[in-house]
């Protein structure tokens, strides 16, 4: 069946007639309804009715659930040419985010975790509507050391500036201590949500090797100090199982990718109520498709033999009971293909469900926004979607999201409606 929209200029929602997953259970409920007042979730579950004036619009039996959140997405990045990205015209830069932002809630994600490039313009863009794009949480640029996976120059280039100095759109070179914590503290004072680090080297670049540490101990401490100081995180780009460690030791709260996380690391994560996020998408995109993203060979190889142990870093993660997030990682056109496909790649080694809470529940955990985002429940945003499909059953679904996912409300909002 397909929903049906009754518009009204009553500032009470009523979605009925729906198969409504909460974001939490094992199990949808027949027969649902979501009772919204503003932005807000007032009542929810089984034969909800309102009698007064409302909006009312009737699910037509489609499942609905909470809006997807991606943890690890990247706004500002309109291609796999890191390179020629620091080199474009601010205005050009700006209207491929904002075509991605509005990409991405065409495939039912509500909200997303920017992890690197994503800055105060665009959060601004975003507020005043200029952008039609999703919830944005933000770091500014990622930091890494000089020479690290983040610095994007070219093995070899000149220091034209003669500083040895590097700050890009994605990232910035910070080394030491207390240029760790200037940029730290600067990020903060431009707005940013969480701070972006490095923790080891990369697929994407090749100033780093994969097993490389990024940081010294000392410098990671601080971003963590500074980070706590204003009730906020640090995520950590890290590959390697060393690194997961490193992470736990000095305070990280997301392990970003956790590629080759072995299942005693995996203990230790859970443990200590650490997140980690991979990213399986990007590495499956660049396996096959890395010459056609202009990446060096190497990215190649590097990739393929870190895809051949990702699987078994989730399972351990899995079975270890880590709390894992969801994130895409991927750049610019990409995401109109695959995003959605991330749920999809994650359901191979996870049951649907668990999948389904990492990308609501849990990431909004990830993001501080347990209990506002991520379930349909009294007092939460009423960031909902409305599904062509049954998730539970069959992941796919989210694989082409754009075509799937019929209906996307933000804050109470109708953002997109494809309903017949």
């Amino acid at each position: 069946m397909s929903a049906q929209v009754e518009a009204t200029d009553a500032s009470i929602t009523l979605l009925h007639n729906s198969r409504l997953w909460d974001g939490l259970s094992d199990e949808a409920v027949e027969n649902a309804g979501v009772l919204i007042e503003g932005e807000m979730i007032r009542e929810a579950g089984p034969d909800v009715t309102y009698t007064g004036e409302a909006h009312r619009i009737d699910c037509g039996g489609l499942f609905l659930m909470p809006g997807l959140i991606d943890a690890h997405y990247h706004a500002n990045t309109p291609s796999y040419d890191f390179y020629g990205t620091d080199r474009m015209h601010p205005a050009l830069l700006a209207s491929h985010a904002g075509r991605l932002l509005s990409g991405a809630v065409d495939r039912g994600f509500t909200t997303i975790r920017d992890a690197g490039g994503g800055d105060i313009g665009l959060a601004q863009s975003l507020d005043a509507g200029l952008i039609d794009g999703p919830r944005f949480f933000y770091p500014g640029k990622a930091l890494t050391q000089t020479g690290g996976h983040g610095d994007m120059r070219r093995r070899g280039e000149p220091d034209l500036c003669g500083c040895g100095a590097y700050s890009g759109v994605i990232c910035e070179a910070v080394d030491g201590p207390d240029e760790m914590r200037k940029a730290v503290r600067q990020r903060f004072r431009q707005g940013a949500t969480h701070i972006k680090i490095f923790l080891s080297g990369g697929v994407s670049t090749e100033l780093a090797p994969l097993e490389m540490p990024h940081f010294t101990d000392a410098e990671i401490s601080v971003a963590v100090e500074e980070a706590a100081r204003r009730g906020s995180y640090v995520m950590a780009h890290c590959h390697t199982d060393e690194g997961a460690r490193r992470c736990l030791a000095l305070g990280v709260r997301t392990i970003e990718h956790g590629s080759l996380i072995e299942p005693e690391t995996a203990a230790m994560i859970a443990k200590a109520g650490a997140f980690v996020v991979p990213t399986l998408s990007a590495g499956e995109l660049i396996a096959e498709n890395a010459v056609a993203l202009g990446l060096p060979t190497s990215s190649a190889e590097k990739v393929r033999a870190v895809n051949l142990r990702t699987l078994e870093a989730v399972e351990a993660c899995a079975k270890a009971g880590v709390k894992l997030g969801l994130g895409c990682d991927l750049h610019g056109d990409a995401f109109l293909r695959t995003q959605g496909r991330e749920l999809f790649l994650r359901g191979q080694v996870q049951p649907p469900v668990d999948v389904l809470r990492s990308a609501t529940s849990i990431n909004a955990e990830i993001i501080q926004q347990a209990g506002k985002l991520g379930q349909v429940s009294p007092g939460a945003l009423a960031d909902l979607i409305l599904i062509d499909g049954d998730p539970l059953n069959d992941i796919s679904v989210f694989i082409d999201s754009k075509e799937s996912v019929r209906l996307v409300m933000i804050g109470g909002r109708v953002r997109r409606n494809r309903v017949e």
